[in-house]
């Protein structure tokens, strides 16, 4: 993942307070910033279409037990491998003698198949979805919180605060993010982590979440750096300090707002490659870990299986793309409805700078 630190200052195309409402002919008098994006981003229909799928896949992962219990009648974990079912008509072994599990059915046992365990994959699908966007919601939510902090007070303070902090970011951006997540994984997945006050377990959840969000601060924090460093020499600020207020109150009340639209456009885009950064360390083994199911645990498993049982790569493998697509076209669209002049990009991780 790369970004490009050269984003634009201030929120909505300014950054003094005041200067967003003038009016111009893409900025009608009495309209603020954010209803001038909400309009923006309501022409964006492609936008808007994929944000609706991205939606539809949370509420379908969401109704996860209502579909195994009243549907499905099996738990994502419940091996079905000596069980029978009806197909056409005809029973069918759940998996075969051979060891090949059976494909789609098509109703609602089995709706999607079932995998060399004879577990569900429609159910395993569900329930994996859950745990993909609980890690990839946690994730951002770090990523943000620290980021946010570690931007605004390098930028603000500068000096050896910036020097102290500049150091640490730079540490983890020289690693890829995959490589640097695959090392913390496996070594957390094996003792977990000890924050004194209370302890994770290596197949918590939050583990993967905790590495994903550390991983992504500083594509966040330094473009943030960059803002604030600007911010902080302009005359609002000036006459902040002016009035006594403290060092927290100014950064909180007047450079934050005005590194909104940044952190807003961030938001979409780290939460898709949280998704998919957390795929890739479960597929790897450095995830998600057995027997909890994730997008990334479910293909990696059915690689062995190709092409005698293409539907275990192929059903996961579709609802990554379709949730990924849906954040990053919805994240581009709340981009360009945000700040229009905005040069954040952000690529797929695995270059030097991750």
């Amino acid at each position: 993942m790369a970004i490009d630190p050269a984003t634009t200052a201030g929120a909505f195309g300014t950054d003094v307070p005041g200067l967003a409402g003038a009016a111009t002919p893409e900025h009608p008098p009495g309209i603020g910033p954010y209803q001038l994006a909400w309009r923006r981003l309501r022409r964006n229909r492609a936008a808007l279409a994929f944000g609706v799928l991205f939606l539809l896949v949370i509420v379908l992962c969401l109704l996860a037990p209502v579909y195994a219990h009243q549907i499905a009648h099996t738990g994502p974990n419940d091996n079905h491998v000596t069980d029978v079912v009806q197909v056409g008509g005809m029973a069918r072994d759940v998996v075969s003698k051979t060891g090949i599990p059976i494909g789609p059915t098509w109703h609602g046992r089995f709706l999607l198949g079932a995998d060399p365990n004879g577990r569900d994959i429609a159910v395993r699908l569900l329930y994996g979805g859950r745990n993909s966007l609980e890690i990839g919601f946690v994730a951002t939510l770090l990523t943000m919180i620290l980021a946010v902090v570690a931007g605004i007070s390098a930028g603000y303070f500068r000096g050896r605060v910036d020097g102290v902090i500049a150091r640490v970011l730079d540490l983890i951006w020289a690693y890829p993010a995959v490589l640097l997540g695959v090392a913390l994984g496996v070594t957390l997945a094996v003792n977990g982590l000890d924050f004194g006050l209370f302890q994770l377990q290596g197949s918590s959840l939050l583990v993967p979440a905790v590495i994903i969000g550390v991983v992504y601060v500083p594509y966040v924090a330094k473009p943030l750096r960059g803002q604030v460093l600007v911010l902080r020499e302009k005359e609002f600020v000036d006459a902040a300090r002016a009035q006594g207020l403290g060092h927290i109150r100014i950064m909180a009340g007047e450079i934050l707002p005005n590194v909104a639209s940044t952190i807003i456009v961030f938001l979409p885009l780290i939460l898709a490659n949280a998704i998919l950064l957390e795929a890739g360390l479960s597929y790897l083994g450095a995830g998600v870990q057995a027997p909890n199911p994730s997008w990334g645990t479910m293909i990696s498993d059915g690689i062995r299986l190709i092409p005698s049982a293409m539907h275990l790569v192929f059903v996961p493998g579709l609802m990554l793309v379709l949730t990924v697509l849906g954040v990053n076209v919805f994240g581009d669209g709340v981009r360009d409805a945000v700040d229009p002049r905005a040069k954040v990009r952000i690529d797929a991780p695995g270059g030097a700078g991750g």
